[in-house]
């Protein structure tokens, strides 16, 4: 049985090389934001809205703790999800974590084209949205550092992340 936790900032990947990896290991797939939207049938955001970022990370946290997960399988968390409450070392204890690592002008590069769906970032300029990355990065990646595998995310491809999954083993 093995849970693989993909963590990182927010457009770095881990939904995208999350269902890639799963498909290559014939793993199921899981995205964690996306199940919590399914749970309380509103979005992250309009939950966010109503109830404020504590509630919203209580319920991440409890979801991420108590979801009956499938025995193999991909999961991608939420961009926050591994820096608050104990949930980096939850992670750690009960599977693999890889931080899907990349610069700050690459993200805002890709962050640009959906910014408009992403409330913090709707209205920044780019050199705006590269300074937000940066000072939240900072502030981040004391917990995603303590990832078991820490994976450049410029031309990751499913191939590389399973080589080093079963490197791992």
């Amino acid at each position: 049985m093995m849970k693989i936790f993909l963590i990182g900032f927010m457009g770095c990947g881990k939904s995208t090389m999350g269902k890639k990896l799963a498909v290559k290991l014939g793993y199921d797939f899981i995205d964690l934001d996306q199940q919590i939207e399914k749970n309380i049938g509103k979005t992250i955001g309009a939950y966010f809205s109503e109830h404020g970022e504590a509630a919203f990370r209580k319920l991440e946290s409890d979801t991420l703790k108590h979801f009956d997960y499938p025995a193999n399988v991909v999961i991608a968390t939420g961009g926050g999800a591994p820096c608050f409450f104990d949930n980096m070392d939850w992670m750690n204890a009960n599977g693999l974590t890889m931080y899907i690592e990349m610069p700050p002008a690459a993200l805002a590069k890709r962050l640009e084209s959906g910014k408009e769906k992403r409330p913090l970032l709707r209205d920044l300029n780019e050199a705006q949205m590269i300074e937000f990355i940066e000072n939240r990065l900072a502030e981040r990646d004391v917990f995603y550092k303590r990832a078991a595998l820490v994976i450049d995310g410029i031309n990751l491809n499913a191939d590389a992340m399973r080589a080093l999954i079963l490197s791992q083993e």
